[in-house]
């Protein structure tokens, strides 16, 4: 297939740009900055842009999802499938994000856009979803969104699915759990992996929460194949959506494995201290749904991946702290 996406520069879709066009598709990618130059400020977003270039049949910088120079694209572009991955997260964990000003900017233009593709006789389109988001996943208090930025992803989705099915085109929402792996901002990992190569016992301070960890290259694959199915489904309008799940299990236990895949792998002792969980600001469960299956030997190379890509990124790091 001939795929647009957009949002290629994020940690969870450089890696789907690369799983899709390694499953034969031609990818087309669109980036908002005007240049690969323009990502020099961000080095691990730098790295993304640059694997992106290596996979993607074309990158076309400063296109903005909407504006007209998109619009122009999908249209002249024959494109089977449309993938919206892209959103606005602009300090998405403040408890002040304007979901509402994200949800005009992840739906700008949407008509335009689907008229376009339409025309053009595109086949269908995917839209990435979160389990943040409320009323998806599985978990306990009934589901609530997690954040104003949940509660942007899910209005996104339901324009998406209204804006869809008036053209009828077919909809497949791919809603992704907690990814982790190489190329990942700096979060939960990357801390646990900075502490042990500088010799410390990393914290964990939120246990008990349940989470659905899922190695990026499970969920990319996941997504080549999920794209795939909603493509073959032309012409035959509907929604349709998927869960991916990785490790099911408490933020402690994660941590757990975690250390004891990394320790052989970084060559040095990977303690935890799990701190006792009093407060529960989160909903204590939240889970995906559909396993995401990975051979013995895939899931091994995707820890070997992550340990190589930690030790490139911290241990620099770690030397330069211990000279002195």
């Amino acid at each position: 297939m001939r795929i647009l996406l957009t949002g290629a520069s994020s940690f969870t879709g450089c890696h789907f740009v690369r799983a899709l066009a390694a499953a034969g598709h031609e990818v087309v990618v669109t980036m908002t900055r005007p240049d690969a130059g323009g990502y020099a400020d961000e080095p691990v977003r730098a790295e993304r842009v640059a694997a992106v270039r290596r996979a993607a049949a074309e990158t076309r910088f400063g296109l903005r999802f909407g504006d007209d120079a998109f619009v122009d694209l999908v249209r002249s572009g024959r494109f089977d499938l449309l993938c919206h991955h892209a959103a606005d997260v602009t300090n998405y964990k403040s408890p002040d994000f304007d979901a509402v000003g994200a949800v005009a900017n992840n739906v700008r233009g949407l008509g335009s856009v689907l008229e376009a593709f339409r025309a053009a006789e595109g086949r269908a389109v995917v839209l990435t979803g979160s389990v943040f988001e409320g009323g998806e996943g599985a978990g306990s208090e009934g589901l609530p969104h997690f954040s104003p930025y949940g509660l942007s992803k899910a209005l996104t989705a339901e324009v998406f699915r209204y804006e869809c099915g008036r053209r009828g085109l077919p909809l497949g929402k791919f809603v992704i759990p907690n990814p982790f792996g190489p190329l990942e901002e700096p979060r939960f990992t990357a801390y646990l992996v900075k502490a042990w190569l500088a010799g410390q016992t990393p914290g964990v301070k939120t246990p008990a929460y349940v989470r659905d960890n899922i190695h990026v290259s499970a969920l990319a694959g996941a997504y080549a194949r999920f794209a795939e199915e909603t493509a073959a489904r032309a012409g035959t309008p509907g929604f349709c959506r998927t869960s991916p799940s990785g490790y099911v299990e408490s933020q402690g236990a994660f941590a757990l494995r975690f250390a004891r895949e990394m320790e052989p792998r970084l060559g040095v002792p990977c303690p935890v201290d799990l701190a006792e969980q009093t407060e529960f600001a989160e909903p204590r469960i939240r889970i995906g749904t559909d396993a995401a299956a990975m051979t013995r030997d895939e899931e091994r190379r995707a820890w070997d991946e992550i340990a190589e890509f930690y030790l490139r990124a911290h241990r620099p790091a770690a030397a330069a702290g211990g000279r002195g």
